[in-house]
């Protein structure tokens, strides 16, 4: 059975009922297909680390809660507090773990290792998964795949000629409430209809720029071997141009990625609008505001997306809503909020709630106020049903997961390198579309490599 079918599988209300602690921990729709990956006698994998900081902790944290992961080693260019900080929490763990300062000293000095986790820079993606893959490594690359489609191009060719599996980090694309989303409501049930419609956003409020403790400063020389003017700009170097994206990059691609997924397309064209407007741009190169406009051509028809991510205020947080002719799906991976809502047009939905597709509304839908006259252009309110699908991991753990079984040859990945090319070129391009002020085409062999 492949993996849609076992995801497409009917699940009787009574049999989902009994699964809840499966789907607490992520596992409700795990297939059992052998990859091109060979099967450990093992469940033991020996991994590495590369790139300690914010990102590299949170996936080192989320590996804490995964059995059977052995960490032999850790590279970080900041010797002094982000390599000291994780070595010493490895070795609470009790991991058996080396700290390297260059991953190329890493790579020649450690052996049988199964694969490594790269959670550095943008710009140092490439670099660093295509050595690892030439090493005999799988890899899990962090998101996005490079700061540029050459480097992306080369992870591919990369994956493509050494045969060792890359999981990039789009990490909703193994969160069981996306998949139940996806391959329940939109694919089998197609409780929306005909999507025409998608609205996402990721907003933050103002930040001050990231600091660090000045006695554990990396002294220039080492800096610059490693691509940074300074320790601001290494700190913050998400916001330069040359070493990551801006917050289209870093936040949006995940969304923009989800987008691609649900509406099983790539994009047409993107206009897009943005600027530097409240930050300092000597500190702050890329855009902080961006407003993005898609256009996807689906076999169903015609799907206008609208995307923005705004880093002044963070009213709304960040979600995406997908709205069909018949209902609208949204949905966050921030904790468990969204739900479905029915359009009043639409049939009745009462066999998915039987299935255990979605839980019934808690109560009726909103009403005009009493006396109110509901004007002739208006629509009531649809009535909420809630996803059944309670996620309760961290948001990274499932993806992980998924990585790991992969290498055992038990599972296929959720977004190995061709679904994260894609992204790579469907959010890169919105940079390109703001710079130039004018809509922006694909091609869409350009989605491939």
């Amino acid at each position: 059975m492949n993996r849609d079918q076992n995801e497409n599988k009917t699940i009787k209300r009574r049999e989902f009922m009994k699964t809840g602690a499966a789907v607490s921990a992520g596992i409700l729709f795990a297939p059992m297909i052998m990859t091109q990956a060979k099967a450990n006698d093992s469940n033991d994998l020996n991994v590495v680390l590369i790139g300690a900081g914010a990102e590299g902790s949170v996936l080192l944290n989320a590996c804490l809660k995964i059995p059977n992961i052995r960490f032999k080693a850790v590279c970080d260019i900041w010797e002094k507090y982000n390599l000291r900080r994780s070595v010493r929490l490895l070795k609470k763990y009790r991991h058996d773990v080396r700290g390297y300062v260059d991953y190329r000293e890493l790579l020649a000095n450690e052996k049988d290792i199964d694969a490594a986790i790269i959670a550095t820079p943008d710009f140092w993606h490439a670099p660093h998964a295509v050595a690892c893959m030439e090493a005999g490594l799988h890899v899990y690359c962090e998101k996005e795949m490079s700061n540029t489609l050459e480097g992306a191009r080369k992870i591919v060719e990369a994956q493509r000629r050494t045969g060792k599996l890359v999981q990039i980090g789009h990490q909703r694309r193994s969160n069981p409430r996306y998949r139940h989303s996806y391959f329940k409501l939109i694919k089998e049930a197609r409780l929306l209809g005909r999507i025409t419609t998608v609205n996402g956003q990721w907003n933050r409020s103002v930040q001050p720029d990231i600091g660090w403790p000045e006695k554990y400063a990396i002294p220039e020389h080492i800096l610059r071997k490693y691509g940074f003017k300074n320790m601001r700009q290494f700190r913050n170097w998400r916001w330069y141009k040359g070493l990551g994206g801006g917050p289209i990059v870093d936040l949006g691609s995940h969304q923009l990625d989800i987008y691609n997924w649900f509406l099983e397309s790539t994009p047409n064209s993107v206009f897009a609008s943005g600027g530097t407007d409240y930050y300092d741009p000597a500190t702050h190169e890329w855009y902080d505001s961006v407003l993005a406009t898609f256009e996807y051509k689906t076999k169903y028809g015609m799907v206008r997306a609208f995307y923005q991510t705004i880093t002044t205020n963070s009213n709304l947080g960040y979600f995406e809503a997908f709205m069909g002719d018949q209902g609208t799906l949204q949905i966050s991976e921030s904790g468990n909020r969204g739900g479905v809502y029915r359009e009043q047009s639409a049939p009745q939905w009462d066999r998915w709630v039987e299935l255990g597709y979605l839980n019934a509304p808690k109560e009726e839908a909103p009403k005009p106020a009493s006396g109110a006259v509901l004007d002739v252009r208006e629509t009531l309110a649809p009535p909420k049903y809630d996803l059944p699908v309670v996620m309760r991991d961290p948001y990274h753990k499932p993806h992980l997961e998924n990585f790991f079984n992969a290498v055992r040859g038990k599972e296929e990945l959720s977004c190995p390198v061709e679904v994260g090319y894609e992204t790579a070129v469907t959010v890169l391009k919105v940079n390109q579309a703001v710079a130039r002020g004018r809509k922006i085409y694909y091609r869409q062999d350009e989605f491939s490599v």
